[in-house]
């Protein structure tokens, strides 16, 4: 399952990469839409602390302190800001799931709100949680710039192992 993981939250960390990318200005990025809760550039801080924290933090050592709050109320990063924090979580996810011992995926572990999960699962969780925030994405910056041009965003050429 690991190397699933690791091809996974790899392409999906691309794919947000380059949805950053197409965003037309830093501004664009932080523009509200009626009905939407998060910006394009909040929900990008979410992810990269999410991945940072449950995976680099929790399974890789890494040290990484998050800041929640800060992901939702902060504005105004540029997209190249933006850009370092997708490419951080990229390394942590990748350093970290590369010295994962596969024995851990079958280990309970305590998510949110004190719910017992086992450890494969959870991480099957938080790429399903990213590919999902990422869809968000899209349909911000679509919405905000009226740019229909998509990402590829679920290109199969990664899965092909033979």
């Amino acid at each position: 399952m690991i190397p699933h993981l690791q091809t996974l939250f790899s392409r999906e960390l691309d794919t947000l990469a380059r949805e950053v990318s197409l965003y037309p200005d830093d501004e664009s990025l932080w523009k509200a839409v009626p009905g939407c809760p998060n910006s394009g550039g909040n929900l990008v801080m979410h992810l990269a602390g999410n991945l940072r924290h449950f995976i680099g933090a929790r399974y890789g050592g890494t040290g990484y302190v998050r800041d929640r709050d800060a992901e939702f109320s902060m504005r105004g990063l540029s997209r190249d800001e933006l850009l370092k924090l997708i490419a951080a979580a990229k390394a942590d996810v990748a350093a970290t799931l590369a010295a994962l011992d596969p024995s851990v995926l079958t280990e309970s572990y305590l998510a949110p709100g004190d719910r017992k999960v086992e450890t494969g699962l959870w991480l099957m969780h938080l790429a399903v949680h990213l590919g999902y925030h990422l869809g968000q994405i899209d349909y911000h910056r679509r919405t905000v710039t009226g740019n229909r041009a998509g990402t590829d965003a679920l290109p199969l050429q990664p899965l092909v192992r033979m």
